[in-house]
């Protein structure tokens, strides 16, 4: 019997800090290999990125439209991945998700991330909703017209990659620089911007607080328990993680105005 058939009931859950974006790539891969073998159960990674602006498989050259030179001297990277969706922002202060699970129906599975997000803000005080039946480019979730977190995901072998960014008390103006999620007047909001802040210490929304609440909310609409495990437990090495981006296929950023293909 394998790991995965042990803990098939549950739902692993990993906390990795700060992690740049291509490393944080590699590191998926190589748990959705184990999770494809079996040497792992579902997995549900937490981090935080430093900036960078993240490339869907339908994103297009308009949705960066300042120029490479103003989003390097920003110190934004650019990086096109294989996860649906258009162009997204993360940086600082966003909960960025990636749940690392054998599934057998995307639609089904999408709703159901929009669903636990839905239910992890409405116990900080916040009302949101799905809005999907409206078109493929409002997936996510969305606080009356603004959208508060963004989902995107890739299937390989039955095991999902990427998920959601929760804006919880990020900067906000990066998103007004692009075409994010490739809605021209999409205006995008954060925990910070929506609530009272109740859930920091301080008096501001606390990431470490939102992310437990987000880890049990998608356990609970999975129906899963909750396992808290460390990085080494999954034979990841999240302070070397740059070796791991070094042994993938390279991944590079792209220039701002540079035109490429739109897959369909």
């Amino acid at each position: 019997m394998t790991v995965a058939d042990r803990s098939s009931d549950e739902l692993w859950v990993c906390n990795l800090g700060t992690v740049p974006y291509a490393d944080a790539l590699a590191i998926q891969e190589q748990v959705r290999t184990r999770r494809q073998d079996g040497e792992l159960p579902d997995t549900l990674l937490l981090l935080e990125h430093p900036p960078v602006y993240t490339r869907g498989r339908r994103s297009g050259a308009d949705d960066l439209p300042l120029g490479e030179d103003f989003y390097c001297a920003k110190g934004i990277d650019v990086i096109t991945t294989d996860r649906g969706g258009r162009l997204t922002y993360h940086g600082p202060g966003q909960l960025v998700g990636y749940p690392i699970m054998r599934i057998d129906d995307v639609n089904r599975y999408l709703r159901t991330m929009e669903d636990a997000i839905i239910a992890a803000l409405a116990e900080e005080g916040i009302s949101a909703r799905s809005r999907h039946e409206e078109g493929i480019d409002y997936t996510g979730v969305w606080v009356d017209e603004r959208k508060i977190a963004s989902i995107g995901v890739h299937v390989s072998r039955g095991v999902a990659t990427h998920g959601f960014a929760v804006n919880v008390h990020n900067e906000l103006e990066p998103f007004s620089w692009v075409v994010a999620c490739g809605l021209p007047e999409v205006e995008m909001t954060s925990i910070a911007r929506e609530s009272d802040g109740a859930c920091g210490a301080s008096g501001g929304p606390s990431l470490a607080c939102f992310r437990r609440r987000m880890a049990h909310s998608l356990c609970q609409a999975h129906g899963r328990r909750q396992r808290l495990v460390t990085a080494r437990r999954l034979a990841v090495d999240s302070t070397h993680a740059a070796g791991l981006a070094a042994e993938r296929a390279p991944i590079k950023a792209v220039p701002a105005l540079q035109a490429e293909p739109v897959p369909a």
